[in-house]
């Protein structure tokens, strides 16, 4: 088998392939190039290849930062559209990493980064199927959560909808809600806006 034909094995599985997974299987890098110049592949971002002509979800933007940059969890703007509880339409993508991390140098999409500390940023994390890619992404009651968390950098207005979309479409319980509430201490800011909505 040729090395060309063992990059195209590949994505049996996946739909994307990094640079370096090339390396566990000994094939080098210029075999990518070549393919990128024969048509065979397209390079979606810097060290991230798949199949030319490939059909592709909305999504793809996720899937390419899910695998660069594996601490990441999806969050707020974007967690909220992904569990379709706004009417946003967020031009940047949105990823929790652990407190002291740096910024992922990602050219495109731009990216929004928060940081949370350790306990904040390892609760509720669904890990789901994209593409063939697994993401990390917050459950909708952490993200609710979350966005009354952190309502001074995407507006209370986003918050409250995110809050009665969650409870009316039932992705999210009051016990859920006050669990992750309790976490992040927003209890007495969520808490009036949970019990009018309860009415």
């Amino acid at each position: 088998m040729n090395q060309i034909q063992r990059v195209l094995n590949l994505f049996r599985k996946t739909t994307t392939i990094r640079a370096s997974d090339l390396q566990a299987k000994r094939i080098p890098r210029s075999v990518l190039t070549r393919m990128v110049s024969a048509g065979l592949l397209e390079k979606v971002s810097h060290g991230l290849y798949r199949q030319s002509h490939t059909q592709m979800s909305e999504k793809e933007e996720m899937v390419n930062i899910a695998l660069r940059v594996p601490k990441a969890v999806f969050c707020l703007f974007t967690a909220l559209q992904f569990h379709e509880l706004t009417t946003q339409l967020p031009r940047q993508i949105w990823i929790a990493m652990p407190q002291g991390s740096h910024k992922p140098r990602i050219d495109y999409p731009p990216i929004q980064m928060i940081q949370l500390a350790k306990k904040s940023y390892a609760e509720g994390i669904d890990t789901v199927v994209v593409d063939q890619v697994p993401i990390r992404i917050y459950n909708p009651a952490k993200t609710v959560v979350d966005c009354f968390k952190f309502r001074n950098k995407i507006g209370l207005d986003v918050a409250l909808e995110a809050l009665k979309d969650a409870l009316y479409q039932k992705k999210a319980t009051s016990d859920e809600l006050y669990y992750f509430a309790k976490i992040e201490r927003v209890q007495k800011i969520i808490l009036p806006y949970m019990e009018a909505l309860a009415l």
